[in-house]
């Protein structure tokens, strides 16, 4: 029979070194601060914003203006939220989602962002580019024209288009 040789010694590793009590405060408070960020994505019913469904974007309540408006415009027939404001191709769409989750719920959380909404840059360069996407056969010999100017702006003349007045 071979004996079986207790080893006395200690485990070694980052987390050996830690009293007991540091180690279950950060356990404690990964575990909030996890669970607080799982209760709010439920909450705000995270997962529908990875969808194309225009009902998603009615979860917040100063977007239903510009939602109703939506249904009323010529290109709901044609043309969801995502089709406007998101790239159309991949991971563009889900990066662009993820900037506009991001400041978005910062936003609303903090209740600092202008009423009326106003576009920023980078979703009205989306927008734009989307209007180039789904117009291109009109488009295409006014872009061809204007060579060398800057980027037609497709907004400065329709821009309730998309959300009628």
């Amino acid at each position: 029979m071979s004996e079986v040789k207790e080893n006395n010694r200690r485990p070694s590793g980052f987390f050996s070194l830690m009293p007991f009590h540091i180690l279950l405060l950060l356990v404690l408070l990964g575990g909030s601060v996890t669970g607080l960020g799982l209760f709010t994505f439920t909450y705000a019913e995270g997962t529908s914003y990875f969808s194309d469904n225009p009902d998603s974007c009615v979860n917040c309540h100063i977007m239903r203006d510009v939602y109703e408006a939506w249904q009323h415009s010529s290109h709901k027939a044609v043309a969801a939220c995502n089709d406007c404001h998101t790239p159309h191709t991949q991971p563009g769409k889900y990066i662009i989602k993820g900037i506009n989750g991001w400041n978005h719920s910062v936003a609303f959380t903090t209740g600092n962002f202008p009423e009326p909404l106003q576009i920023t840059n980078l979703n009205r360069e989306v927008a734009l580019d989307n209007c180039l996407y789904c117009h291109s056969e009109f488009v295409d010999p006014i872009v061809d024209h204007q060579a060398g100017t800057e980027q037609l702006d497709c907004l400065r003349c329709h821009q309730s288009v998309g959300h009628p007045q």
